[in-house]
C-alpha cells in the first residue's frame, strides 16, 4: 500500500510505479537517508514531538537497518519508489506504528534536499582527496625532470625551449585550481535544508539547528521555499566537475601526441596501454583516450541539469527526480579516471634525448638571439628583426643558429661576438629564464614547493 493512499481510490498503474520509481538509482544514497533520519529522530524526541523511548527505538532499528544494509541483506523494493520511502517502509515493518512516527515534521522534499547535499558533500570531499593525490604524483615527477629540457609549443608549433619538469607543474595549476573550486562549491553548499517541509516550513516546533549540528552542516537554509527548489550546489559541482575533465583531457591529449611515433616524447606502461586485434606492432593509449571522451559525458551531464531545471516553477517538481542520475554518472565517471590517469602517467617512460634533440631543431632559442642583441642596447623590435632574418638565411642555407658561422652573425649586426653560442645554447635558454613562474630549475623548484604547500592548503580549507 502507497503511504499516500489515503487520498486515492484506486491502485496506482503498474508502468507509472515504474515510471515514477528511482530506487535503482538512488539507493546509493541509503547512508545519507538514514543518517539523516536518525538525526530527526533525535531531535523529535529531544524536543517532545514523540515520546523519547520511541525516539530510541527509532535510532536504534534505523542503525540497525543502516548496518544490514551495508551487508547486503535487505531487499529494496521498487513498489516503494525512492530510498526514502524504502527506509520508512523497512523501519514501519520492523518497528511497526513506532516506525510511522519518523516522518513527522518532514516531508519527502526537505529529506531528498538534505539526502542529496550530504550524498554532494562527500562526493566533494573525496574527488579533491583524489585530485591532491594526483597533484603529488605530478610534483614528484616535476622535480626528477628539473632539468630535462624539451620544446614548448604555441599553434602546436615548437616554439622556446622548456622543461619537462615546468610542463609538469602546468598541469599540476590546473588541477590546483580544480580543487580551489571544488572547496568554494563545498563551502557554498554546506547549508542544511531538513525542517523546510514540502516547501512552508511545519508547524511543530523542531530544532533545525541542533540537526545541522548532528549531521555536520556548517550553516541553516534561511528559505523553505527556496531550500527544497535548489538544485545550485548539484549545477555547480557540474560545472567544477566539467572543468576538471577538461583539464584531463588536455592532458590525455598531449600524452596521447607525446607517445607517437611522430613526437616520441614517451612510451606508455604496458600495464596502461591495449593493442590491436589486428596489428601485432601497436601499443594503443586507450586509457588517455576513453579520458579524451569521458569528458563529453560529463559535459552532457551538466548540459542535463542545467535544461531540467531553467523552466521549473518553485518549489519542488517532479522533474527534480533527474538530478540525481546526471550527478552520479559525473561522479563516477570523474573518480573512475582519477582511478587510472595518475598511475598511467606515474609509469610514463620519458625520453629525455628525445625531447631534448626536438627543443634543438626549428630555432627555439630565436627569441633568445634577439634578447642577446637587447643586452648590447639594440631595441627589441629591431633585435627581433635581425633574428627574423637570420633564421631566415639558416633555413635557406641549412644552417642553424648554433652552427651559423660567427662572421655571417656579424655581416648582419656588428654587435654579434663569439659569446652569442653561449647565450643561445639550450641550457642557457632554459636556465636564464628565472623570471617567477618560469622554467629555470631554480624557478621549478619554487613552483613544485608552491603547489605541495598550496595543495595541502585547500584540500582542508574547507
Amino acid at each position: 500500500m502507497k503511504l499516500w493512499s489515503g487520498r486515492f481510490s484506486k491502485e496506482t498503474d503498474e508502468a507509472v510505479n515504474d515510471f515514477n520509481s528511482s530506487i535503482h538509482f538512488d539507493s546509493r544514497m541509503f547512508s545519507e537517508d538514514i543518517k539523516g533520519s536518525i538525526a530527526h529522530a533525535s531531535m523529535l524526541g529531544a524536543v517532545g514531538i514523540i515520546d523519547t523511548a520511541e525516539a530510541e527505538k527509532i535510532v536504534a532499528c534505523l542503525e540497525v537497518l543502516l548496518e544490514d544494509i551495508k551487508a547486503g541483506t535487505v531487499q529494496f523494493s521498487s513498489s516503494a519508489e525512492d530510498i526514502h520511502m524504502n527506509v520508512e517502509t523497512l523501519l514501519t515493518q520492523r518497528l511497526g506504528e513506532t516506525g510511522k512516527r519518523l516522518h513527522t515534521a518532514r516531508s519527502r522534499n526537505d529529506q531528498v534536499a538534505l539526502d542529496f547535499r550530504m550524498y554532494t558533500k562527500n562526493s566533494i570531499i573525496s574527488i579533491r582527496t583524489d585530485i591532491a593525490r594526483f597533484v603529488d604524483v605530478l610534483a614528484d615527477l616535476a622535480e626528477e625532470h628539473l632539468h630535462t629540457i624539451m620544446p614548448g609549443y604555441t599553434h602546436l608549433q615548437r616554439a622556446q625551449p622548456i622543461t619537462l619538469g615546468h610542463h609538469l607543474c602546468a598541469w599540476s595549476c590546473m588541477l590546483l585550481r580544480d580543487i580551489s573550486r571544488l572547496s568554494d562549491c563545498l563551502k557554498r553548499m554546506d547549508e542544511m535544508p531538513l525542517g523546510s517541509g514540502a516547501l512552508a516550513g511545519t508547524t511543530f516546533p523542531i530544532d533545525r539547528d541542533a540537526v545541522r549540528k548532528d549531521l555536520g552542516f556548517a550553516r541553516l537554509t534561511q528559505n523553505s521555499l527556496d531550500a527544497v527548489a535548489d538544485r545550485d550546489f548539484a549545477v555547480e559541482l557540474l560545472s567544477c566537475l566539467s572543468l576538471h575533465m577538461a583539464h584531463l583531457s588536455r592532458m590525455s591529449e598531449e600524452i596521447i601526441l607525446w607517445t607517437t611515433a611522430e613526437f616520441g616524447f614517451a612510451e606508455l606502461d604496458d600495464a596502461y596501454s591495449t593493442g590491436s586485434s589486428i596489428m601485432p606492432q601497436k601499443k594503443n593509449p586507450d586509457v588517455a583516450e576513453l579520458v579524451r571522451g569521458k569528458t563529453g559525458r560529463v559535459y552532457g551531464d551538466l548540459t542535463a541539469l542545467l535544461t531540467v531545471i531553467k523552466g521549473l516553477p518553485l518549489a519542488y517538481n517532479k522533474d527534480l527526480q533527474e538530478d540525481k542520475e546526471a550527478l552520479f554518472d559525473a561522479v563516477d565517471t570523474v573518480k573512475l579516471c582519477l582511478s587510472v590517469m595518475p598511475n598511467m602517467i606515474k609509469t610514463l617512460t620519458f625520453k629525455p634525448a628525445v625531447m631534448r634533440d626536438a627543443a634543438s631543431k626549428g630555432f627555439l632559442n630565436a627569441t633568445d638571439l634577439a634578447d642577446y642583441l637587447v643586452r648590447k642596447s639594440m631595441p627589441f623590435r629591431e633585435a627581433y628583426t635581425v633574428s627574423g632574418k637570420l633564421v631566415r638565411l639558416c633555413i635557406e642555407t641549412g644552417y642553424t643558429l648554433e652552427t651559423l658561422p660567427l662572421e655571417v652573425y656579424q655581416l648582419h649586426c656588428e654587435l654579434f661576438t663569439k659569446d652569442v653560442y653561449e647565450a643561445i645554447s639550450l641550457e642557457t635558454c632554459v636556465n636564464e629564464r628565472k623570471s617567477i613562474g618560469g622554467p629555470s630549475p631554480e624557478r621549478v623548484l619554487e613552483q613544485i614547493a608552491y603547489i605541495r604547500r598550496e595543495k595541502t592548503l585547500l584540500e582542508n580549507i574547507y
